[in-house]
């Protein structure tokens, strides 16, 4: 028998799982999926979020610009991020999400270039440093092997429900941090394959993009998890971004009042103070709620520095895919 990872599946979570089942059987209705403009962009959105939650500055326009096998001018680690990442996703459903091969050949994509030894378990003691200092100490490299093989084979013999078993997953991956970098993206990678394996559609949904706009809270469940000892609020966590992000429109999208008078007002690089008097809001927390987390959530909007979300020189400006929305409506 292989461990069994502490979780408890509570209301808020069966809650989910019917509301993204429900979701998903109404994208799968209307056939969105093979429209293959929308799964580019959405390719786009996924990488650029996933890479930008661990500090990486590049936009949406220029790893678009880099899956065309164009050159950027940007930092040289920045772009080896994106193409690693480009190739991995490319590669991503071939993949067994059980299969220990698979997880370390995924990691030798994903990290070359970037770190000593892609594609193998650090052989040292990691910590994960937050604002406030170390956040988390992963266990000593020497228990890694038995961890992640206890792991991926529960992985393989669960009867949990996809989206659970996903999520715990990527807790659990995340608390062993069984590289010595690149444990955050290899997560949320597996992750998605995970998903992929249930569904087929979930290769072009940008969770990722839904996570990096909600990054602190993500940090936040992480944080909450470890102090519970389950992945319980992670799993919640997680869910609600897969339901934001399957509920996100994808053919004709309909974009509430706010995001487009966000987008209409939005010129250049604008801080949350900028926007406030452009709009003529006073309200800080509606600001943040009904327009910059949908905003951000939808891809139509990006902040300049996803590494610091909570930075005082914060600021945040225009996609590709918002100027094409706020160019529509001029």
């Amino acid at each position: 028998m292989s461990h069994e990872p502490p979780y408890r599946i509570n209301t808020e979570i069966l809650s989910l799982v019917a509301e993204i089942a429900e979701a998903v059987g109404r994208r799968e209705g209307m056939g969105v999926s093979q429209d293959l403009r929308l799964r580019r962009i959405n390719r786009i959105r996924t990488i650029q979020g996933s890479l930008a939650i661990e500090g990486n500055i590049l936009t949406e326009e220029q790893i678009s610009t880099i899956l065309d096998g164009k050159p950027v001018v940007a930092p040289l680690r920045d772009v080896q991020e994106a193409r690693n990442a480009i190739k991995a996703y490319d590669r991503c459903e071939a993949w067994d999400p059980a299969r220990e091969a698979d997880l370390l050949n995924a990691h030798g994509i994903l990290m070359a270039g970037l770190v000593d030894a892609p594609g193998r378990y650090r052989r040292g003691r990691v910590a994960v440093m937050g604002q406030d200092g170390i956040q988390h100490v992963g266990p000593p490299a020497g228990r890694v092997p038995s961890l992640m093989a206890e792991l991926l084979a529960w992985l393989r013999d669960t009867d949990e429900h996809a989206l659970i078993a996903s999520s715990v997953f990527h807790y659990e991956f995340e608390f062993i941090h069984p590289f010595e970098d690149g444990n955050g993206r290899m997560g949320r990678l597996w992750q998605t394959l995970i998903l992929t394996r249930w569904k087929a559609l979930f290769a072009h949904v940008p969770v990722e993009s839904l996570v990096r706009a909600r990054q602190s809270d993500y940090y936040q469940a992480i944080r909450e998890s470890s102090s519970q000892g389950e992945s319980t609020p992670f799993v919640a966590f997680m869910l609600d971004a897969i339901l934001a992000a399957v509920r996100t429109p994808q053919v004709a999208p309909h974009v509430s009042p706010q995001v487009r008078r966000l987008l209409a007002v939005l010129a250049g690089e604008m801080s949350r103070r900028d926007i406030l008097h452009a709009l003529g809001l006073r309200d800080r927390k509606s600001l943040r709620e009904r327009y910059l987390l949908p905003a951000l959530g939808d891809g139509y909007v990006e902040m300049t520095r996803p590494d610091a979300p909570n930075a005082r020189n914060q600021k945040y400006r225009l996609t590709a895919l918002g100027r094409q929305i706020a160019g529509a409506d001029a």
